[in-house]
């Protein structure tokens, strides 16, 4: 790994980048459950729905992660160090967190998919708060650092 500590600054821009696109896409994605909950199933509206939440989700967020996933093991390869910084730990811990409400966001999708979905639209809308609220904790702990 030694090799790609000359390149660890690109890394960490793709891993940025990255990132963003995840987190924009996490932060779209259950502002359209919102809107396709209030939808009758089987609508023009809710078919158009499906259409978007597949694309973002297949186009976007998912390729988004797995880049996030793949940049940020590669730092950590290249600087194992960091897994025994106690910020770091809880910053794993909240991706996780986070890679698990991506998971939910997928199996919901599924769920508008085949008209299946039993959830308000009031619930997606408290569930929209959840990635922005991971996304500052998670950076303020990259930033600063904290412990």
């Amino acid at each position: 790994m030694g090799f790609l500590l000359e390149y660890y600054v690109w890394i960490k821009a793709l891993h940025i980048i990255s990132v963003i696109f995840w987190m924009a896409g996490m932060a779209y994605l259950p502002r359209l459950f919102v809107y396709h909950a209030d939808a009758a199933p089987g609508s023009d509206k809710s078919e158009t729905f499906k259409v978007m939440e597949r694309r973002l989700l297949r186009g976007i967020v998912n390729p988004a992660m797995i880049a996030t996933f793949f940049f940020g093991i590669l730092m950590l390869a290249i600087n194992p160090a960091l897994f025994s910084d106690h910020w770091m730990q809880v910053k794993l811990v909240l991706i996780l967190v986070m890679a698990g409400l991506h998971g939910m966001f997928s199996r919901w999708r599924k769920d508008f998919e085949r008209d299946e979905n039993t959830k308000d639209a009031r619930f997606y809308r408290i569930v929209n708060e959840a990635p922005p609220v991971l996304v500052i904790f998670i950076v303020l702990l990259a930033v600063a650092k904290p412990f």
